[in-house]
């Protein structure tokens, strides 16, 4: 089965090396100039005196470097400026690794230049891909060779695999890296595996096609969706028992947490809408809705949900719709529809926020949206069928 967010004004970009932060630099002396002014004095006390005949050469020589040496020190103080600016200045490029369905292809994103910089071959049919927590494995879910593979992200090549079930999809992590749960399309049920040892922990038997993942910000509630059965399952994962199935609309493919834990964001693909549960209650108390003038209903599908940190805004994909609904959270009403390629599937906010990255299924590309201006700047060719996305944090 095929699948898978901010504010009003854009802060500034840092200054560049040399502009921007130069008011009142050159009315004191750094204390480099201070130092190499004193060796130059006690080099000059070190020198014997001039002989007979040399005091007027010296004179000249003497008058030339008085005449050159606000220039020379100008200089010294404009390069020594740039120095400490580039040192100082923060990096801002981040790596994105997008997995490309139809190519079986992971292609690498530099977010400094936005361009692709490296494919990687993988597995067949690439869907869910995650970075691990400490950010030094990309994992990507290889659905027709029934595994999890594993990228170095460091050397960009596949180094291992995990043991999922059969068409593993989507999956998620627990907050510190140990625990993978996967949910595997072809046999309704969520894997469950310990990433240390590389090892099967067990299995939890769910709703027919299970698709969705997400775990709550303390852990002890994970949250599966399957797609026929139109259910949430809110799974213990102490026991990796469910505690309880809540009913959304039709095709129900991916949860998102708020960061508060308040509520969980399920998006319905046929019915078109967002269901919002209580997760303590376990009850859907409220829906966002969709409606773009010239479109039918039934071409508004959302899929991926990313929510920003503060949990004001959300964003969702509405798939074949080819935007990107920019949701009010507080009201539950969408504010605007940003126009992104052809058949959007999932999304992954640069670690600051500043930027949110789209996959583009049928154009085959990555739409680059402006979080703060809500605007998409920028479109990154990669392989076929782009489907899942992360970013290293």
């Amino acid at each position: 089965m095929n699948a898978s967010c901010r504010h009003d004004v854009a802060a500034p970009p840092p200054p560049l090396a040399g502009e921007g932060r130069g008011e009142g630099v050159f009315t004191k002396k750094t204390p480099q100039e201070e130092r190499a002014l004193s060796r130059i004095a006690s080099l000059d006390a070190m020198r014997p005196p001039p002989q007979a005949g040399e005091v007027k050469q010296a004179s000249q020589q003497f008058q030339r470097i008085a005449e050159q040496r606000p220039l020379r020190k100008l200089t010294l103080r404009l390069s020594l400026f740039a120095t400490l600016t580039l040192v100082a200045a923060p990096a801002h490029a981040f790596i994105a690794y997008v997995s490309n369905e139809k190519s079986n292809t992971v292609s690498v994103i530099d977010t400094d230049n936005w361009t692709v910089t490296k494919t990687i071959k993988v597995g067949q049919r690439p869907r869910g891909i995650e970075f691990t927590r400490d950010g030094k494995f990309v994992m990507v879910a290889v659905g027709d060779d029934d595994t999890i593979q594993v990228i170095d992200a460091k050397t960009q090549s596949v180094v291992d695999s995990l043991p999922s079930g059969p068409d593993p999809e989507l999956f998620a992590q627990d907050a510190a890296g140990k625990i993978l749960y996967v949910a595997n399309e072809n046999d309704n049920t969520v894997t469950v595996i310990d990433l240390e040892k590389r090892a099967r922990l067990g299995d939890i038997q769910v709703g027919v096609e299970p698709e969705g993942m997400t775990i709550s910000p303390d852990g002890k509630t994970l949250i599966n969706t399957s797609e026929t059965t139109n259910m949430a399952h809110f799974i213990d994962t102490s026991s990796r028992q469910i505690v309880a199935n809540v009913l959304v609309d039709a095709r129900p493919r991916f949860a998102e947490f708020k960061h508060d834990s308040s509520e969980v964001w399920v998006s319905s693909e046929i019915g078109g809408t967002v269901s919002i549960i209580d997760p303590r209650k376990h009850e859907v108390i409220g829906k966002v809705t969709f409606e773009i003038p010239g479109l039918r209903k039934e071409a508004i599908q959302p899929v991926g949900i990313g929510m920003t940190k503060d949990d004001r805004t959300a964003f969702v994909a509405l798939g074949p719709a080819n935007r990107i609904a920019v949701v009010d959270v507080a009201s539950r009403k969408v504010t605007k529809y940003l126009l992104v390629g052809q058949r959007v599937w999932h999304m992954a906010f640069t670690p600051d926020e500043k930027y949110l990255l789209t996959t583009n299924g049928v154009s085959n590309d990555v739409s680059v949206i402006d979080v703060a201006a809500q605007k998409v700047i920028k479109t990154i060719q990669v392989g076929e069928l782009p489907w899942g996305i992360t970013i290293a944090p």
